[in-house]
């Protein structure tokens, strides 16, 4: 009653106590109090562990806490004896099965090819002996001269140098034939099989000396050289510029004007003025409360986490870093 017999009107009261709450943002409204306060923070980083994904020892390290790297600069090296070996075994197979399947594709070599096409001229004059030599035993038997027997011997020699003939043709012909079309997929599924193999060969020795994907700061280290580190433990713990983000409070009457987007101003110890960020995460749950009963004179108490990205132009901010976020209101965009 006495705020409405201040402003002259309780309608004009209470349309200020529901636009902006009771007690002291009335007043700040008003202009009979102090300003709403601002929401308090600090910066967060968002640390990229780095971690070999077999066991091993740490033969260099290349980076040291406080440094900065760029992107492709090597981080640390493990001892790579038995993934190099890896590797040189996992070629040297892939090899092999591409030898064996450009020889099924190729048929024999030439020098084999000569053979076998002497061989069939070899009996081909070797049957056409044979054939003359049938022809004079038929004329014979037909006079009586020779006996019946020599004639039948004459006909097997020639039934043999030909069945021989056409062998030493079909081998010629073969000869130049790639291998059947299942034993040549065997193969191209062999080769594919390898290559396989080879590729995750040089990933895993790839990752032993990994480097940098982008330009970021050294964290923290957490092995010396000639230590020996696990399979997943990090060595190297890095923090590119575009993880840091706020992380700042907001009360419970003014998390609906906390949007995802939505721009805030910041301000921190030693840092310039004018410095915005934009949200990105709004939790769905009031955290951080004090162990209190819920009534409606509690409600202001509560209090819900908010995210927001920094402008990636401004200056570089340290992670811990307190600040103080300006309060939303109503005339923001």
């Amino acid at each position: 009653m006495k705020l409405a017999l201040l402003i002259g009107s309780t309608t004009v009261a209470a349309t200020l106590l529901a636009t902006y709450g009771p007690g002291e943002r009335v007043l700040a409204a008003l202009g009979l109090g102090p300003a709403p306060q601002h929401y308090l923070g600090y910066v967060e980083g968002e640390s990229t562990l780095v971690a070999p994904p077999i066991a091993g020892r740490l033969v260099a390290r290349l980076v040291e806490r406080g440094g900065k790297v760029d992107k492709g600069d090597r981080l640390y090296i493990i001892d790579t004896t038995q993934a190099e070996a890896e590797v040189a075994r996992a070629t040297a197979m892939l090899a092999e099965f591409q030898a064996r399947h450009d020889n099924m594709m190729t048929g024999k070599r030439t020098d084999e090819m000569d053979v076998i096409r002497a061989q069939h001229s070899e009996v081909d004059a070797s049957l056409a002996l044979a054939e003359a030599d049938l022809k004079r035993e038929a004329d014979l038997v037909k006079r009586g001269v020779t006996s019946r027997q020599a004639y039948d011997q004459a006909v097997a020699q020639v039934v043999e140098r030909r069945a021989r003939a056409a062998s030493l043709a079909a081998r010629e012909r073969v000869g130049g034939l790639a291998a059947r079309d299942g034993e040549i997929a065997a193969a191209a599924a062999m080769i594919e099989q390898s290559q396989a193999n080879l590729a995750r060969a040089r990933n895993r020795l790839f990752d032993l000396m990994p480097v940098a994907l982008e330009e970021a700061l050294v964290e923290n280290t957490f092995f010396n050289v000639g230590e020996w580190v696990s399979a997943g433990s990090p060595v190297v713990s890095l923090l590119p510029e575009h993880n840091v983000k706020l992380r700042f409070f907001v009360h419970e009457e003014d998390v609906a004007r906390a949007r995802p987007g939505r721009q805030v101003r910041f301000s921190c110890d030693g840092c310039p003025a004018g410095l915005t960020a934009a949200i990105s995460y709004v939790a769905p749950r009031a955290e951080y409360t004090p162990p209190i009963i819920y009534s409606q004179n509690a409600r202001a108490k509560l209090v819900f986490m908010v995210e927001a990205r920094p402008d990636p132009t401004q200056s570089r901010l340290p992670a811990g870093l307190p600040v103080s976020v300006e309060p939303l209101t109503d005339s923001q965009p």
